[in-house]
């Protein structure tokens, strides 16, 4: 038996690297072991049984299938084994988590053998992964007078699935581990580089972290057995960055609980912690795995005796210790009274009413938010049925209404999304409720997750609620190597068959479009009022409010077409004054971050909406300032556009559509045609003056406002990581903003890059003008540092060749990319030249393309992590610096950092991304509630 043979091939290899057998997820596979157990003097009898038992994926995998379908065979007793009696067939059926478990579940529940369909029956009450075709099953069953049916629905009606699970402990012993000080970005918890392995979660969790940290954590729970272990970001915040379930995953492998004994590799309930809290993008996916999160609070501002905080040398405040959470000091977490206490829980440290919310208490009980997400529509349905009023036995959603107090935009966002609200009034910030979801995006290298989150919630179709979906090919578009290979075809052709419009073809027929997926998000958001949610932090929409997710929470949204969040805060961000003519947008973008914290002392920004009233760039430049707030650490930001500037960008959003449509994007279901016609709905309405671009009332509450100055912004800026500064939580964050003066044209500069999400069009353009002007003066250009040049869109491109421009950065190129001849191997080495990559991620992404050990790199992306964009040297640490077009190209042209005059030549009769404050009062300031 061929794949048997292969299976045992592969787990030899496997056990070379220290690794156990892949679990199962093909259902021929597992045909094979069902031959072999059924055969009593077969040699491999005893290894199949096993991998049957404890090593088959559950949900919707085919293996799943065959599985359900054998222990089904096995329970009416069609087939007999002698490990598996009907009552272990019935309890393996119950760890199966939907899809054909269900289905062979409600065929004995519904059956005719009494006994085994009140077994069944039993098991069913357990369940909570049930969808419409399940449910109308039932439903079908009570009409026709089904007594199991309605003992099930009745249960389902109390909600027994959830009010019969254990209660969470009421006193929870935990272990620090000291991760590292400052902010912990996801890429330690689950690099880039690896991402190709995340799907395997045992050789994924090999790259948390490090060897050593992974041997010190394992010493700490065997010294600490009472103990959980909690991951620490000291004088720092834990997850950064990405929105990385597979980090989330690796935290729970190491320190979590394992979800099913039948389920490898599979844990959830992990504990994370940090000085500063979690971050927003990343605590989600806490939530997703029954986890918590704690902000620790154990380093605060010093202060004088009246009060003022005291600074140092370099003006920045000093920290003083209120409790020590070094690698080993054991706590107590108290639930019932929210609160962390010492070991011998006698001194109270930090209160925890935000780590145990109602609805954190719910997902804490339940093992993760998806199974409270589907028990609540479980219970509503149920009581439907049986013609009761709902007694919901969850937490309430949490509706906030502030009599005589205006909307902000996003409020009204979620105002006009809210499902199953109990009251009319408007929602507030601080509402916690469940919101439909417009449009879902999922990229490449958490697709892979995303598939394995919809085929252990068993889901099989994207939901109808859902405008449009799209599944991304960006983050591996750089190099066509064998992981890629082995990878992108089957994530696209799922995603293709549950109803996503997909950048490869599974079929073949269209050209593979390697677009980044933001760009792609924001061309086929076609509603300023939607919600989007994307498996990815820079799904930050100009358009509408976007949110980057997990790959579970994506998963749930392509499922349900939900999601399920508290309305967040928000910060106002007005501009005042005029942008010199020298100055490009990015450096708008800077000196935000600049001008807030001189403004407000602290990051006000950190998990909020920033709501930037920015009326007259279209969506493509706009993206640039929403793209970089979650570098600001925002949880989202609107756009506050003008009527005109709206209606262009749905414009141009409508003319992206039709180009995939004429590309043969289109999918079976029809999804981008009903985006233009929302878009032209969208537009009509805004022109009939009945529903104008929107805008927040003139009595909105503002957690903070910030005013930012044009007038001083005078030459380009740089975010820098700071890889040297003696404190090092001050290290790779987005807060140190310097003007290039700083570096005194002394800055050597190793690598240029321009590309990632933060680019568009206009810079590309920048590139190509730059080198005319140049090569007009100098007579030819030469590069002293390689630029690397990667458009974000293949519509870039094509309109820069029909426009002229693309013809001066061939000239120039070393190296253009050849989508028939993609690279196979990533480049490692560079020469001083133009490299013209392949649309997509490239450099910022990190995964594939890397910059030489060691290099200081200038680029437009948004990537200053430590290891990120280029690795240390021993000797030498990589750094990411982070700037505009004009100040990468000519950096890299130079070899260095430019001053300020030179600048200025470079950028002379360029036009670069220009931006005026909107000069007239929203024509709207009335509350719509959509």
């Amino acid at each position: 038996m061929s794949l048997y043979a292969d299976y045992l091939t592969e787990i030899e290899t496997r056990k070379g690297e220290g690794l156990s057998p892949k679990p199962i997820d093909d259902g021929a596979l597992v045909a094979e072991l069902i031959e072999q157990i059924k055969d009593t003097g077969n040699e491999h009898r005893e290894q199949s049984l096993n991998f049957f038992i404890y090593n088959t994926l559950p949900g919707t995998t085919s293996a799943a299938g065959v599985k359900a379908a054998f222990l089904k065979d096995i329970i009416l007793g069609n087939a007999g084994v002698e490990e598996i009696t009907p009552t272990y067939a019935f309890e393996l059926l119950s760890h199966m988590k939907g899809g054909p478990s269900i289905d062979v579940l409600l065929d004995l529940a519904l059956g005719d053998n009494d006994a085994i369909a009140k077994d069944a029956a039993e098991v069913l009450k357990t369940q909570v992964f049930l969808y419409d075709a399940d449910m109308a099953r039932l439903k079908d069953a009570l009409d026709a007078g089904n007594a199991i049916a309605k003992d099930v629905l009745e249960s389902y009606a109390k909600a027994e699935f959830f009010t019969k699970l254990p209660k969470i402990e009421e006193e929870i012993k935990i272990v620090t581990y000291v991760a590292g000080e400052g902010d912990i970005s996801t890429d330690l918890l689950s690099p880039g580089n690896q991402a190709h392995s995340r799907a395997d979660r045992e050789l994924h969790g090999k790259c948390m972290c490090s060897p050593e940290a992974q041997k010190e954590i394992e010493a700490l729970k065997l010294k600490h057995p009472d103990a959980r272990v909690m991951l620490v970001a000291e004088k720092g915040t834990m997850g950064v960055g990405s929105s990385r379930m597979s980090g989330i995953n690796n935290v729970a492998l190491w320190t979590g609980k394992q979800a099913s004994k039948y389920v490898p590799f599979v844990n959830y309930a992990p504990i994370v912690g940090g000085t500063n809290g979690i971050s927003p993008i990343f605590l989600t996916t806490v939530g997703v795995t029954g986890g918590i999160g704690i902000d620790l609070k154990n380093w605060v501002k010093k202060t004088d005796e009246d009060g003022n905080v005291i600074l140092n040398n370099d003006g920045d405040p000093i920290l003083e210790e209120v409790y020590s959470v070094a690698t080993g000091t054991v706590l107590t977490i108290n639930t019932k009274e929210k609160k962390l206490y010492n070991e011998a829980g006698d001194k109270e440290l930090v209160e925890l009413d935000a780590s145990f919310t109602p609805q954190k208490m719910e997902f804490i009980k339940a093992g993760g938010s998806y199974a409270i997400v589907f028990g609540k529509k479980l219970q509503t349905f149920a009581a439907e049925a049986l013609g009761q009023e709902l007694k919901s036995a969850f937490a309430p959603s949490k509706e906030i209404h502030n009599e005589g107090q205006g909307l902000t935009a996003v409020e009204k966002i979620f105002n006009r999304n809210a499902l199953g609200v109990k009251s009319d009034k408007p929602l507030h910030a601080g509402s916690d409720v469940r919101v439909a979801v417009d449009i879902v995006g999922s990229q490449d290298t958490t697709g892979l997750m995303t598939m394995q989150e919809l085929e252990a919630m068993a889901a099989t179709v994207v939901s109808p609620i859902v405008d449009g979906a799209y599944q991304s090919g960006c983050h591996t578009a750089s190099v066509w190597d064998l992981k890629a290979q082995a990878n992108t075809p089957r994530l696209m052709k799922f995603m293709n068959d549950f109803g996503l419009v997909t950048g490869r073809d599974p079929k073949g027929v269209y050209h593979s479009m390697t677009d980044v997926i933001h760009k792609v998000l924001n061309d086929i958001t076609v509603d300023d009022r939607a919600i989007i949610i994307g498996g990815d932090s820079h799904t930050r929409m100009s358009k509408g409010v976007a949110f980057g997710a997990d790959s579970g929470t994506v998963a749930l949204a392509l499922a349900t077409g939900e999601a399920a969040m508290p309305i967040p805060e928000s910060v106002k961000v007005t501009f005042k004054g005029t942008m010199a003519d020298h100055m490009d947008f990015r450096d708008v973008v800077h000196a935000t971050q600049a001008q807030m914290l001189e403004q407000h002392g602290d990051n006000v920004f950190q998990g909020r909406v920033i709501e930037v009233h920015i009326g007259t760039l279209l969506a493509d430049q706009a993206f640039t300032f929403t793209d970089w707030t979650a570098e600001m650490k925002a949880k989202a930001s609107v756009c506050i556009s003008n009527d005109e500037t709206l209606i262009g960008s749905l414009e141009l959003a409508k003319s992206r559509i039709q180009i995939m449509i004429d590309k043969g994007m289109e999918h079976d279901n029809g999804t981008l045609g009903r985006l233009l016609e929302i878009a032209d709905k969208r537009i009509a309405e805004i022109k009939s003056g009945e529903v104008p671009a929107l805008t927040p009332d003139d009595n909105a509450k503002y957690f903070a406002e910030v005013v930012v100055d044009l007038d001083q912004i005078i030459e380009p800026m740089i975010a820098d990581p700071d890889v040297n500064n003696a404190d090092v939580s001050k290290r790779y964050t987005h807060d140190t903003i310097r003007p290039i003066s700083f570096y005194k044209a002394e800055k050597k500069v190793d690598l240029g890059f321009v590309g990632s999400c933060m680019v568009h069009k206009g810079d590309i353009k920048i590139v190509a003008k730059m080198l005319k002007n140049l090569e007009a003066a100098n007579g030819t250009v030469e590069f002293k540092a390689p630029l690397v040049v990667t458009a974000p869109t293949y519509n870039i491109i094509d309109e820069l060749k029909e426009e002229g421009d693309w013809e001066i950065l061939q000239k120039y190129a070393g190296f253009e990319f050849d989508d028939n001849a993609p690279k196979e191997v990533a480049r490692t080495e560079y020469d001083n030249i133009l490299y013209l990559e392949r649309p997509g991620c490239n450099l910022c992404m990190g995964n594939q393309e890397k910059a030489e050990k060691g290099d200081t790199v200038l680029a437009t992306s948004t990537r200053l992590f430590q290891g990120r964009v280029v690795a240390d040297l021993p000797e030498k640490k990589g750094e990411s610096l982070l700037g505009s077009t004009p100040v990468v190209v000519l950096s890299a042209i130079l070899g260095r950092t430019p001053t300020l005059e030179e600048y200025k030549v470079a950028v002379e009769g360029i036009d670069l991304t220009k931006f005026a404050p909107p000069v007239q009062k929203p024509l709207d300031t009335k509350s719509v509630h959509f």
